[in-house]
């Protein structure tokens, strides 16, 4: 059954949270719509049952349109509703860069060429963070509750950049920022 709700608007800042929203939204209008995102749009098959069907033969072969089902046409047309979801969150500027796709797997994929780089600028973001981490102290002056906030959005940063942190980590890096007041 589908469920719809507000689309979340598409934000470049705050593109990782887009794309947990998004994910969420997709699904949440039918079970195959994230299946569409990043696999490609859906092909309508049928079984093989040809006479003579032999270990090279394909199992399934693509239905003809006028075999289709009313459910058929529902799970064809899914990579036209993923489009139009995906169309409405953006703005013109990024509209514009990715009017040239054909299916949502491929805005999809722009979007995140154009948000997060390729693997290098991800390596690049990553070496950045990790030296912010590194480096990281509370400030004179600054709350426990304002060093936190700091401290939890690089740590968020980094896992959203892969890289993953153990408690123990987490813990001794606090340990080592704070003064020692």
């Amino acid at each position: 059954m589908a469920h719809f709700s507000k689309v979340p608007m598409f934000s470049k800042e705050d593109f990782d949270d887009w794309k947990i929203r998004m994910k969420a939204h997709l699904a949440a209008q039918d079970d195959d719509m994230w299946f569409v995102i990043t696999n490609g749009p859906l092909k309508i098959l049928k079984p093989n049952t040809a006479i003579a069907v032999t270990e090279d033969a394909p199992q399934m072969l693509e239905k003809l349109r006028s075999d289709w089902t009313s459910g058929d046409k529902k799970k064809e047309n899914l990579d036209n509703v993923a489009k139009d979801i995906l169309y409405e969150t953006l703005d013109k500027n990024i509209f514009s860069k990715i009017k040239m796709c054909h299916t949502a797997k491929e805005i999809w994929e722009k979007l995140i060429e154009i948000c997060e780089g390729d693997e290098q600028t991800k390596e690049n973001k990553l070496s950045v963070a990790m030296q912010k981490f590194e480096n990281l102290n509370m400030k004179a002056g600054e709350t426990l509750s304002e060093f936190d906030e700091r401290f939890s959005s690089l740590v968020n940063e980094l896992t959203t950049l892969g890289k993953e942190l153990g408690n123990r980590e987490v813990t001794l890096k606090v340990m080592r920022a704070l003064p020692r007041e």
